[in-house]
C-alpha cells in the first residue's frame, strides 16, 4: 500500500539543506515558465483530454509499488512515456502536476523539496527520456519501442543520480557512498520503468498511433474513456502495492540517513487514506481517485489556457 516514505525518488524534507532546496525551487520555476511558454507553440486543440488523461494515469501508475530484488520495490516515474505521447514541454507541465499534488495533498514528498522533486522526476525523467526516443521517432516500431525502453531505464538512473548529487551538495551524505548506492538500486529499477513504459507504447501504436503525432486530431471520445478506465484500474490495483521499501528508502536506511527526514507542517490526505473510511484498501483506492481526478483537471485546464485561437484574417 502506497506510502508517503516508500515512494520511488520522493525526498522529503530534512534530506536537503534549505539552500539546495531553494535553489532547485528558484531552477525548478524557471523551466517551468519556459515550459509554459513554449506548450503555447503545441496545437494540443481536441488533444486537451489526452493530457489530463495521461496525467492521470501516471499518478495512479505510481500508487503501484513493484518488487525488485534485495526487498527493495520501485515504480513508475512516467516522464519518458508522457513526453512521448504529449512532447516534452506539456509533458513536463504535466509530470508537475502529478509530483505538486501527491505533495500538497498527500504529503507524498516534502513541501521544500518539491523543487528538487520536479526537477528529477519530472523535467530530468522528460528531457533524457525524450532525447533518447526522438532521433528514432520516424523509424520502425521495434526501434521505437527499443529507444523508448532505453530512454525510460536512462531517466530513472539519470533522476537517481541527481538525487544523489542533491544529498551529497546537502551535506546529508558523502558523494563518494550515496551516488553508487542510488544508481545501484535505481539501475534494477529502471528496468521495471522501460518494461511499462513499452507496454503502454505498445498498446498505444497498436490502437491510436497517431496520438504518438504531435500534429495529430482529437484524441477521440472512446480512446479517452478507455484511458481513463485504465488509470482507474490501476487505481484499483493500489492496495496491492509492494510494501518493501523503495530506492531512496534503501539507501537512507543503509547509508543511515533516513532519521533526518521531517514530517510535513500539515496533514491534508496523509498516508494515501481517506479519513473515515475504515478499510484501508477502499480507502486508498477513494484517494487514488481523487488524487486521479484533482490532476485531470489541473492538466485539462492548463491545456486550455495554453489553447490559441486562431488569428483573424
Amino acid at each position: 500500500m502506497p506510502r508517503p516514505e516508500t515512494m520511488l525518488l520522493h525526498i522529503p524534507d530534512g534530506f536537503l539543506s534549505v539552500g539546495v532546496a531553494l535553489a532547485c525551487w528558484v531552477l525548478m520555476v524557471l523551466v517551468q515558465g519556459l515550459a509554459s511558454r513554449r506548450a503555447l507553440d503545441v496545437q494540443l486543440g481536441g488533444r486537451a483530454p489526452l493530457l489530463g488523461i495521461m496525467a492521470a494515469f501516471i499518478f495512479a501508475a505510481q500508487m503501484i509499488n513493484f518488487p525488485v530484488a534485495g526487498g527493495t520495490s520501485g515504480h513508475l516515474l512516467g516522464g519518458t512515456l508522457a513526453a512521448i505521447v504529449l512532447g516534452p514541454w506539456p509533458a513536463m507541465l504535466a509530470m508537475a502536476a502529478v509530483i505538486g499534488t501527491q505533495a500538497v495533498l498527500f504529503q507524498d514528498g516534502g513541501i521544500l523539496a518539491l523543487g528538487a522533486n520536479i526537477l528529477n522526476m519530472g523535467v530530468a525523467t522528460v528531457a533524457i527520456g525524450f532525447g533518447v526516443y526522438r532521433p528514432f521517432a520516424g523509424a520502425s516500431r521495434p526501434i521505437r519501442l527499443g529507444a523508448a525502453a532505453v530512454g525510460a531505464w536512462l531517466s530513472v538512473v539519470a533522476s537517481a543520480a541527481l538525487t544523489a548529487i542533491q544529498l551529497a551538495v546537502s551535506g546529508t551524505v558523502a558523494f563518494a557512498l550515496v551516488m553508487p548506492a542510488m544508481v545501484g538500486v535505481h539501475t534494477l529499477i529502471g528496468v521495471g520503468e522501460a518494461l511499462i513504459t513499452v507496454a503502454a507504447l505498445s498498446f498505444i501504436l497498436s490502437t491510436r498511433p497517431d496520438l504518438i503525432d504531435a500534429t495529430a486530431g482529437a484524441g477521440g471520445r472512446m480512446w479517452s474513456a478507455v484511458g481513463l478506465g485504465v488509470a482507474l484500474i490501476a487505481a484499483a490495483l493500489s492496495p496491492f502495492a509492494s510494501a518493501d521499501p523503495d530506492g531512496l528508502e534503501r539507501v537512507a536506511e543503509d547509508l543511515g540517513f533516513e532519521g533526518l527526514a521531517t514530517s510535513a507542517p500539515f496533514a491534508v490526505l496523509g498516508d494515501y487514506l481517506i479519513p473515515g473510511i475504515e478499510d484501508p484498501a477502499l480507502a486508498t483506492i477513494l484517494a487514488g481517485v481523487l488524487g486521479m481526478t484533482v490532476v485531470l483537471g489541473l492538466a485539462i485546464g492548463a491545456s486550455r489556457l495554453w489553447r490559441r485561437e486562431p488569428a483573424p484574417g
